[in-house]
């Protein structure tokens, strides 16, 4: 296991550095390229010692890369949801019995258009406030629809918190009802924010 402060979805793809000895003693012993990750609850990712959840994401390693200091850059990808059965012992490296979650169900399709009209108009607005932040708005998204509906989570700017209870729901449909309330509540929060800026430059 390789907890962190920051939640995977599976079909994502994201860069981890593995610089502790207990990681990279880990990474030496997989023998297919594949480890689950989960999110800290409480403490910090560096020396043990944090609380951790009990739902985590299976990822495959696509490239790896030694660099000078030691350190080894990881471009992994989320493949499914496990739940944590028991948690082993640290030494030598966070370990734990897993089992894989079982099917999420048949994707709602017009929710799923919903859900992505939702997360497309939310980014179009956050590229408005945040504009020094490049965000692409024609993000290639994947036929199947259960891999797009996580796809779409991934995409969806909100907080830790909300990431972690999203991936927590094993039915994909109630994950796009999710995500389309949160859509909602931050494309309210931008329109405050871009209300806030305009007003300010008004008085200035």
């Amino acid at each position: 296991m390789f907890p962190l402060g920051m939640v995977v979805f599976p079909h994502q793809i994201v860069g981890l550095c593995v610089f502790e000895e207990r990681y990279q003693v880990m990474l030496n012993d997989l023998t297919d390229d594949v480890f689950a990750t989960c999110l800290i609850t409480r403490g910090c990712e560096v020396g043990g010692g944090d609380e951790r959840t009990s739902v985590g994401t299976l990822v495959q390693i696509l490239d790896s890369r030694q660099v000078a200091n030691g350190q080894t850059l990881l471009m992994v990808e989320g493949t499914g949801c496990v739940e944590v059965s028991n948690w082993l012992s640290d030494a030598p490296y966070p370990r734990a019995t897993v089992r894989e979650r079982a099917g999420e169900g048949e994707v709602d399709r017009a929710l799923l258009a919903y859900a992505e009209s939702a997360v497309r108009s939310l980014r179009t607005l956050q590229s408005e406030v945040h504009t020094d932040v490049c965000l692409r708005r024609d993000c290639d998204m994947d036929a199947d629809p259960l891999v797009r509906s996580w796809q779409l989570c991934a995409l969806t700017p909100m907080s830790v918190l909300d990431q972690f209870a999203m991936m927590s729901l094993a039915n994909v449909n109630d994950r796009l009802r999710m995500l389309a309330e949160v859509c909602c509540e931050r494309y309210g929060d931008y329109q405050r924010l871009l209300a806030l800026d305009d007003s300010t430059h008004f008085r200035s």
